[in-house]
């Protein structure tokens, strides 16, 4: 390769992930990560399943899991034989006990009430903060539909934004009107160029 030239992977060669290291504040965003990663190496397997699974792919992915750890936590992990129970130890001292997990959903969730746009926020922003809150459910366990996010970031912008969300929000009932007025008529979804304006 010459000078000036970039090299692009292809299926023979390794792609090195790298790992995160855990720490006390970051344990959803290792998680995701770690998930992912663990995927794109096909060993996911090993947290999940409940059958047989190969036990180098075991002892792989245990290895990668506790590379990311500090030592204070791998010495406490170290004990466990197979890399499901260390990833569980991890989850259980991060996100706690079911009664704990239950009530940092809750917390979440009044989180997600009480947020609220700011006048000098972007929506990219305040999109963001509601991915962030995903993020944080889906870490516990829990989903977070899209429908109820939408609904969340288009009643809270702020009066400025107000003709926006308003027009949005007539979308479907004119398209109701519309097909109550002129039929049920599929062609106008096949061309939609013959609705009339």
């Amino acid at each position: 390769m010459t000078k000036g030239e970039t090299s692009t992977p292809t299926r023979e060669q390794n792609i090195a992930l790298q790992c995160p290291k855990l720490n006390e504040s970051n344990y959803t965003t290792w998680a995701i990560m770690m998930e992912t990663i663990l995927k794109a190496y096909g060993l996911w397997e090993t947290l999940e399943a409940t059958e047989k699974v190969d036990e180098r792919k075991i002892h792989t992915t245990k290895a990668m899991i506790l590379t990311t750890l500090p030592e204070d936590i791998l010495m406490q992990v170290a004990q466990y034989e197979t890399a499901k129970e260390v990833w569980e130890s991890i989850k259980v001292r991060y996100i706690g006990e079911d009664r704990v997990q239950k009530a940092r959903l809750q917390t979440l969730r009044s989180e997600l009430e009480t947020l609220k746009m700011k006048n000098n926020e972007t929506v990219s922003d305040f999109a963001r903060k509601l991915g962030s809150i995903r993020g944080k459910f889906k870490s516990l366990g829990s989903t977070l539909k899209d429908k109820t996010l939408v609904r969340k970031l288009l009643n809270s912008v702020p009066k400025k934004f107000l003709p926006i969300v308003a027009s949005t929000s007539n979308i479907p009932r004119l398209i109701k009107c519309h097909l109550k007025k002129h039929g049920n008529n599929n062609n106008l979804l096949k061309n939609p160029s013959k609705v009339p304006r």
